[in-house]
């Protein structure tokens, strides 16, 4: 007897434990953290390609040092911030978005020291750079999209009951969204 009802407690336990939705907590837990690989990759990809773009412009604007030494110090800032996909918290997103933001402003900067220069705007390595740049953005933004659905798609399953109750027993945390900047709705103002 006493046999029978422990096999039947293993049971009962067995069910309730892969029907509370263990198994899909942590496979989602693993979609947000590729997600966020995939932001980051994205993020590197663009860095990659700046030293490619400084050097272009580099012959065409040796005197432009200063915008040039901005681009290559921002690149190094955004390329040392390392976060770990489990510690996604506000701070660390917005330590990140940040050090990315420098660099998107210097790039910015770049590009208004590139309309001094027609040669350099014709010069087809220039050019092919440019689209690449201008792809890679459009593929984290895309990326960022897919990030906040993914984790979106996580918080709502492990806040709806019954799973509220064993995400947390499991230690399964809701996770943070990766935000515009603030003044990110205004456009930005160039001068020439």
């Amino acid at each position: 007897m006493r046999r029978l009802f422990i096999a039947l407690i293993a049971v009962i336990g067995g069910f309730l434990f892969t029907s509370c939705g263990y198994n899909t907590m942590v496979e989602m837990d693993e979609q947000v953290t590729s997600s966020w690989a995939q932001v980051e990759n994205v993020y590197q990809r663009r860095a990659d390609l700046i030293p490619n773009l400084v050097n272009t412009v580099k012959g065409y604007a040796a005197h432009e040092q200063e915008t040039l030494t901005g681009v290559i110090e921002a690149r190094s800032k955004a390329t040392s911030v390392n976060i770990d996909p489990s510690k996604l918290s506000p701070q660390a997103i917005q330590q990140f978005s940040q050090a990315q933001q420098g660099l998107s402003s210097a790039l910015g900067k770049l590009m208004v020291v590139v309309e001094k220069y027609p040669d350099l705007k014709a010069n087809q390595s220039f050019l092919d750079l440019q689209k690449q740049l201008e792809g890679t953005e459009n593929r984290i933004a895309v990326e960022r999209r897919r990030f906040n659905e993914t984790t979106k798609n996580y918080n709502a399953y492990i806040r709806k009951f019954p799973k509220v109750i064993y995400a947390g027993w499991f230690g399964f945390e809701k996770k943070n969204y990766f935000e515009a900047q603030q003044g990110a709705d205004k456009a930005p103002e160039v001068q020439f």
